[in-house]
């Protein structure tokens, strides 16, 4: 078995078990929510109901990004990862408005809950199923680095903070302070939604081809610096195609050296840089040192 397909088989568990770990949390708290009318654990539930849709598209949309180039994709599939995640960032986005709509709600017209020990035994139940999701999605994605799987993870701990509102709802009835459940949910709302813009964010930027940070930068160009037949590096182009990089870049080297020679230096350069972390692939051409043609970049020379 091949690493790329090692790597697809990896993925789909990891999402297939998401998908089963959110169905049974719908199915253990929508129970309890409806025997004794609880709205927090019915929100809850509700939540895992988005959470469930986004695995199953993170399942079978997002394993396509495995698939090998072909006529109509040259280039691969990479792009569908990152657009699979930015989906799961949204429905987090939108779930955590949704919760900060009904915390309002619940501020302002009150709750109405019957407390009973199997409520928060199903809440006990949700957190220890979000948890092993999270610990068993983040440990597969460690050899993946997969940032669809990575927002997965990041919902699996928003499925914890909101279930820890929901038990502070619920005891808050306990206790006479039911008003408790609403002002946590409020509360986890706002972190909810600042995690799906921020896998978003991310995820817009692999899309659109940003540039890395200026650190990256200095490292590639440093990497094609150290060999030895470098004399200067211009047009220096580098930004991410899907979740990977691209790098483009004019390298000036003797311009007497014999054609063999220069088509192993450039085979070098290229091997270095797709040696680097994150780099996908690479593109290098090779220019006589001091002719003068290329654009002004004096940082580059």
């Amino acid at each position: 078995m091949t690493d790329a397909e090692g790597e697809r088989r990896g993925f789909m568990r990891a999402a297939g078990v998401n998908v089963l770990g959110n169905a049974v949390k719908i199915i253990v708290e929508g129970a309890a929510g409806l025997a004794f009318g609880s709205v927090a654990l019915l929100a809850d539930a509700a939540h895992s109901v988005a959470d469930l849709v986004a695995s199953v598209v993170v399942l079978f949309w997002g394993r396509s990004s495995y698939e090998k180039p072909d006529s109509t994709h040259p280039h691969g599939h990479e792009r569908i990862e990152p657009l699979t995640a930015l989906f799961v960032g949204s429905v987090i986005a939108l779930l955590g408005l949704n919760l900060l709509y009904e915390s309002a709600q619940g501020l302002l017209y009150g709750v109405d809950v019957h407390f009973s020990p199997l409520l928060l035994a199903a809440l006990a139940f949700a957190i220890v199923d979000m948890y092993l999701l999270y610990w068993y999605t983040t440990r597969i994605n460690e050899r993946l680095d997969s940032t669809a799987l990575r927002a997965l993870a990041t919902d699996c701990l928003n499925d914890i903070y909101t279930s820890v509102a929901a038990v502070v709802g619920v005891l808050g009835v306990l206790l006479g302070y039911p008003l408790l459940d609403p002002l946590a949910g409020a509360l986890v709302s706002l972190l909810v939604v600042y995690q799906g813009v921020e896998i978003g964010r991310e995820n817009v930027d692999y899309l659109i081809g940003a540039a890395p940070d200026p650190a990256t930068r200095a490292e590639i160009t440093e990497t094609l610096r150290s060999h030895p037949e470098v004399r200067g590096v211009h047009d220096l182009a580098v930004f991410y195609d899907g979740p990977v990089l691209e790098v483009e870049v004019h390298v000036e080297v003797d311009g007497d050296m014999p054609f063999r020679r220069a088509h192993d230096v450039e085979s070098t350069l290229i091997n270095r840089l797709r040696a680097l972390e994150d780099v996908g692939d690479a593109h290098v051409h090779l220019d006589p040192s001091g002719i003068g043609e290329w654009k002004d970049c004096p940082d580059e020379q």
